[in-house]
């Protein structure tokens, strides 16, 4: 690795780095505006000016000059100085400067980096240029005139997303960045041109106007509203959550977030339920604690453990999933489940259910299989990872499920479970591409398992990763890809059927007396049996609540302290920014009062106590943050049997990505992607 000296301090750094990488290992700071760590080179705002001795006297790039062994760099010459002045004062030009009414203002690298490399007066009064907006959809506003053309916004698109919509028309002084066909941004990571633009010209559109950043309590959480377990920040105001924003997680999301999760939030205000219900004569009604507390206690009270469920939905943490479960069990009941599709999953081993490989190791894989997902609309920072992966290496990736566009090139099998046994026993031609493989990975969707024969797709999807060597001391290449952030958690859990236990659909059509619905909203209500009494603790009037005889108000993932497992087994923990509104409460402390009225009192009274429950029930729950890297040493399949599988096609998991959850279907937002994305494939279909 060569060495170099920056401003007299010595650094070693691996060969092909920038002299700016460089800088930044030294702990120098060199100003940029187009540079990205996660982008290519486009070495165009020639900000990141420095000098180099034994070369040509002009300053120099440093963003796209590659090190090299014994050079001595300077970064604060008077040349440097001197450059970085003008090339700020070129910026300047153009730029309207109304950072007062800027929602940029107070994270704008412009302002920071004119205060702290520019010059304190301009020489050019000329008249400044003026561009006109761009519309580029609901969620991203833009401001043009701003605009100085780094071109990160270009090449995230491009890059990362997979989507190449965005660009530059004209030259020189005409230059503009748009689409090019007028056009709102399909992509699913589009809110992250947001984040990556330096100056004002990209800001968020349902925030325009809203906040400054220095107004906002800022508190770290984890998102909810798909199985990725993307870490996040939510900045809130009182009592209001005003935005989220993405944290830097190297092996989780890096450093993006999807539309869904950043701009859903204003569904947090809307719907919402903050005060105990009952239903007296037909017609809800609201009440005290006490007075629901005790309508439930009247139902429970001579039932057997048989004649009462409960049912854990997508967005649950692993703390209120336990207590509900407690608290079954205190009342002799195994009708526990928390698969709300019907999912068929093996829960004798966790390798069954998870993303064994974890979500940095699809980088090592060498060739992938897809089977009944579209991560693009199930985790659409995921499947960025696989683009990732895919645009390195180029490796082959095969998908069995319906057409459609995963930003990246793919060979389509079939839309049928028969394609598995094809390529387990050679006949189908991609057979042989993965095992051919060292690292081939398996990629398993809910639409391949929510469906009557989703056992013998499971089993058959093993079988598979076994005969491809996919299943080896050290890779561990079968994957199930979640759609729920609590689907994972609840399976450690054991929130499903126990011994003689019910399923959701044994539960339905009057397979209970009492059902007790924690969140629970995605399935069909209209199932659950006439004189089934129907508890709903939850925080939206979502269909569960429609079909309560009691509403108890719970909160959502702002609004409590929660510990989440995403879809490889990783257990993170989110904290509390908000209060519930209204009479609400957090989830867990609803169901420890409500057990002290059955006389049946939960053994823990604060969220420390039911932390260490949930490390006595799973000793997964002990490792925050932290997921061991493991390969397969017991070839043992689940149970199912690869024969039986249908020649039912898949279907999708996933039909609208921006309303997959109570949260979301509240959201004006929300309803406005869905509204612009419904229009685009309508004009698509008209071609």
């Amino acid at each position: 690795m060569p060495k170099l000296t920056i401003d007299g301090i010595e650094v070693e750094v691996p060969a092909g780095s920038t002299i700016l990488q460089a800088a930044e290992v030294a702990g120098i700071e060199i100003p940029r505006f187009c540079y990205h760590e996660r982008l290519s080179v486009a070495g165009n705002c020639r900000m990141c000016l420095v000098e180099v001795e034994k070369t040509p006297p002009k300053p120099i790039a440093s963003c796209s000059y590659p090190v090299g062994e014994g050079m001595v760099v300077h970064t604060d010459t008077p040349m440097v100085r001197n450059g970085r002045r003008g090339v700020m004062e070129f910026l300047l030009i153009n730029h309207p400067l109304d950072c007062p009414i800027c929602d940029q203002g107070g994270e704008c690298d412009l302002q920071d980096q004119a205060v702290g490399f520019g010059s304190d007066h301009s020489r050019y009064a000329e008249n400044k240029r003026a561009v006109k907006d761009k519309n580029l959809g609901p969620l991203v506003k833009t401001t043009m005139t701003r605009c100085i053309h780094c071109t990160r916004c270009i090449r995230f698109i491009t890059e990362v997303a997979g989507v190449p919509e965005l660009g530059a028309t004209n030259r020189g002084e005409h230059m503009e960045v748009g689409t090019y066909v007028e056009k709102a941004l399909s992509s699913e990571l589009s809110g992250n041109i947001i984040d990556l633009c330096p100056v004002g010209a990209l800001t968020s559109k349902p925030y325009e106007f809203v906040a400054r950043p220095w107004e906002l309590a800022k508190v770290d959480s984890i998102d909810v509203l798909d199985a990725v377990g993307t870490n996040i920040r939510i900045d809130s105001r009182g009592p209001e959550v005003l935005r989220i924003l993405p944290r830097l997680n190297e092996d989780v999301n890096e450093e993006w977030l999807g539309d869904k999760s950043r701009f859903a939030i204003d569904g947090l205000k809307r719907r919402r339920l903050d005060r105990p219900w009952l239903k007296r004569d037909g017609k809800l009604q609201a009440v005290s604690w006490a007075e629901a507390f005790t309508a439930i206690a009247d139902k429970v009270k001579g039932l057997t453990g048989d004649r009462i469920g409960a049912i854990a939905g997508d967005l649950c943490d692993a703390e209120s999933m336990l207590a509900l479960k407690d608290l079954m069990a205190s009342l002799g009941s195994a009708n526990t489940d928390c698969r709300q599709d019907g999912a068929r999953l093996d829960t004798s081993r966790r390798d069954f259910y998870s993303f064994n490989t974890s979500i940095p190791a699809i980088e090592e894989a060498d060739a992938v299989l897809i089977i009944g997902s579209n991560p693009r609309k199930e985790a659409p920072v995921l499947n960025a990872r696989i683009r990732k992966a895919f645009v390195a290496s180029g490796m082959p990736i095969g998908v069995i499920g319906a057409e459609t566009d995963l930003t990246y090139k793919v060979t389509y099998l079939g839309i049928d479970p028969s394609v598995i046994n094809a390529l387990h026993d050679g006949s189908h031609p991609f057979a042989e591409t993965l095992r051919a493989a060292k690292k081939p990975l398996i990629i398993l969707g809910q639409g391949a398992l929510a469906r009557a024969d989703g056992s013998a797709v499971l089993a058959a999807a093993w079988r598979l990763a076994g005969s491809v060597g996919a299943l080896t001391a050290d890779w561990h290449g079968f994957n199930v890809l979640h759609t729920a952030a609590a689907r994972v958690g609840g399976l450690d859990l054991g929130f499903v059927p126990g011994h003689g236990g019910k399923s959701v659909a044994q539960m339905l059509d009057g397979g209970v007396d009492v059902l007790w619905l924690l969140g629970a909203d995605e399935f069909d209500t209209a199932r659950i049996g006439a004189n089934t009494f129907v508890v709903y603790q939850g925080h939206h009037g979502d269909a569960g609540a429609h079909r309560a005889d009691v509403i108890l108000p719970g909160a959502a993932y702002t609004e409590k302290s929660g510990t989440y497992v995403n879809t490889e087994g990783r257990v993170q923990r989110g904290f509390m920014a908000v209060y519930p509104p209204g009479d609400a409460r957090e989830d867990w402390t609803i169901i420890r009062a409500f057990s002290q009225l059955t006389g049946k009192t939960l053994p823990y009274d604060t969220i420390d106590a039911l932390r260490q429950r949930l490390e006595q029930v799973n000793i997964a729950f002990s490792r925050i943050g932290y997921l061991p890297r493991f390969g397969c040493s017991d070839l043992t399949a689940p149970s199912g049997d690869p024969a039986a599988l249908s020649d039912a096609p898949f279907a999708p998991a996933v039909e609208n990505y921006y309303q997959t959850d109570p949260i979301s279907r509240s959201s004006p937002t929300m309803d406005a992607c869905t509204q612009t994305a419904r229009g685009t494939h309508l004009a698509a279909a008209a071609e």
